[in-house]
């Protein structure tokens, strides 16, 4: 039972959850045996796409489907919290796109519900698991550019300009933090493993309500730095650098690169190449298998209580801009 096949069920039909179904479709550990979306057609025609067993037109029967052991939910931002809570209370574990929830207090009932029914559940922020990623965690723990100081990185791309779309919808959870900036606040999150004691950050708040761009420095503990920038109408340079006392990692297209490069004092660079032939989303996929065959309620890598403090991290932030989204007023 160790190497079991692991079950999966998806929940919602979009491009996300079609990247993540055709990840997983080239592992050995898992399948997708069930697809759900909010219309029979859409359930259908990505069945099909996939070669899965059964669709179904509404999420309730997904959860019902004594198959499935897990459920990817890729549905829109604020469906999130309603779809884990569906999904554990049927005994459900659970990866969830990020963002994980609108604000930190839906990720506290989600949490709690999951702890209270020891079920598996963790955020699908598949950057963490990325190779380079991996591998600039490795050096870091080796001490290869001494104790870090500094990072800086940026996610930002131009949209076009759609005020009827979903990026440009508070009540979808549009706009550039949740879309973008989610991923630099998270990497900052993983590389100094805390949350910064002193938050300064600013945004353009666009015609539609959204924050179309942001900048943030955070601090921590011993002056340690973090600068990060995220956009949804601006290309930005989107790398990261980690900085040490003695060098630093290079993350060229941070999200999306396939390296990673060490620069120290007075060596000889070291280039880390990844060669992978899928997009990323397998390694979320196989730690959230991972932690399913060895009993695991949650991922050491991604644990519960670093997604929902990252969620306080972004509250604090929409905060200073005076940004709020409808389930900031909805008690639940």
């Amino acid at each position: 039972m160790a190497h079991r096949k692991i079950k999966w069920g998806i929940m919602g039909a979009g491009n996300i959850s079609r990247q993540f179904a055709a990840d997983l479709a080239v592992s050995p550990n898992g399948e997708v045996v069930a697809v759900a979306a909010q219309s029979k057609e859409r359930a259908e025609a990505f069945a099909k796409d996939f070669g899965i067993a059964r669709a179904y037109d509404h999420y309730e029967a997904l959860v019902q489907d004594s198959e499935v052991e897990i459920v990817y939910i890729g549905t829109l931002h604020p469906m999130h919290k309603d779809g884990m809570l569906l999904c554990l209370r049927n005994g459900k574990a659970v990866l969830c796109e990020k963002p994980f929830t609108m604000n930190a207090r839906e990720a506290e009932e989600v949490i709690r519900t999951a702890r209270e029914n020891k079920l598996f559940l963790m955020e699908a922020m598949w950057t963490r698991y990325l190779p380079p990623v991996v591998q600039a965690r490795q050096w870091i723990a080796e001490g290869r550019i001494g104790e870090v100081t500094a990072l800086t990185a940026n996610f930002g791309f131009r949209a076009g300009w759609d005020p009827n779309g979903r990026l440009w919808d508070k009540r979808l959870g549009g706009g550039a933090l949740l879309d973008a900036g989610i991923y630099p606040v998270s990497f900052a999150s993983m590389v100094f493993g805390r949350q910064p004691e002193l938050i300064q950050s600013a945004a353009h708040i666009g015609e539609t309500g959204v924050d179309e761009q942001f900048a943030a420095v955070f601090k921590y503990p011993g002056g340690k730095t973090a600068a990060l920038n995220g956009a949804i109408r601006i290309n930005l340079v989107n790398d990261a650098y980690i900085y040490g006392t003695e060098g630093r990692i290079h993350l060229p297209g941070f999200l999306f690169g396939r390296s990673a490069s060490l620069h120290t004092s007075g060596a000889v660079t070291v280039e880390f190449k990844d060669d992978r032939k899928t997009a990323g989303y397998i390694f979320e996929a196989e730690e959230a298998m991972r932690c399913l065959r060895e009993g695991r309620t949650e991922s050491d890598i991604m644990p519960l209580d670093e997604t929902l403090a990252i969620m306080r991290t972004m509250d604090a932030m929409r905060a200073q801009w005076g940004l709020t989204y409808p389930a900031d007023t909805v008690q639940g």
